[in-house]
């Protein structure tokens, strides 16, 4: 049976697979220069009270492939509202701590994926590349990988 929710040339929803292409991305993408250049980025710095990011092949290829884009999602939503998002990690350069923190709770390493609604929230992916929001109330689960997580998005 066929899935008429789904693009058939992507393997993402209709609608997200159309904001994506809105924000500039296609199948096939993968920057890896620029995923490097923020992958030094984030290795070299170190927050006032020592704190420091760690860099795994998960946040490398999903920078790879989605980094740099500025997603609006259109339509009401069935159950949460759509939200802006950008997918750059340098959004969370200065979180080093809380996102050590996140990865000691989770027990695995955590680093920066991007930003929701213009800084409301932290967008962070783990090693085995399971991605998370991070707000003032506290950190919520978007999917297994950055592909559900972007369908949560």
């Amino acid at each position: 049976m066929y899935d008429h929710s789904r693009s058939a040339a992507t393997r993402f929803p209709v609608a997200v697979d159309a904001a994506l292409q809105d924000a500039g991305w296609r199948p096939g993408r993968w920057d890896m220069q620029q995923a490097e250049h923020w992958a030094d980025a984030l290795r070299t710095h170190t927050s006032p009270a020592g704190h420091r990011h760690t860099v795994f092949p998960a946040a490398v290829e999903a920078w790879a492939e989605f980094g740099g884009l500025d997603i609006s999602p259109t339509g009401p939503g069935r159950h949460i509202a759509p939200t802006p998002f950008t997918l750059d990690p340098l959004h969370g350069l200065h979180r080093a701590r809380t996102l050590g923190d996140l990865g000691r709770a989770l027990e695995t390493d955590v680093a920066p994926l991007g930003q929701e609604a213009g800084g409301q929230a932290v967008l962070a992916i783990d090693a085995e590349g399971r991605v998370y929001s991070l707000d003032h109330t506290g950190d919520w689960y978007l999917g297994p990988d950055i592909d559900q997580a972007l369908n949560t998005l």
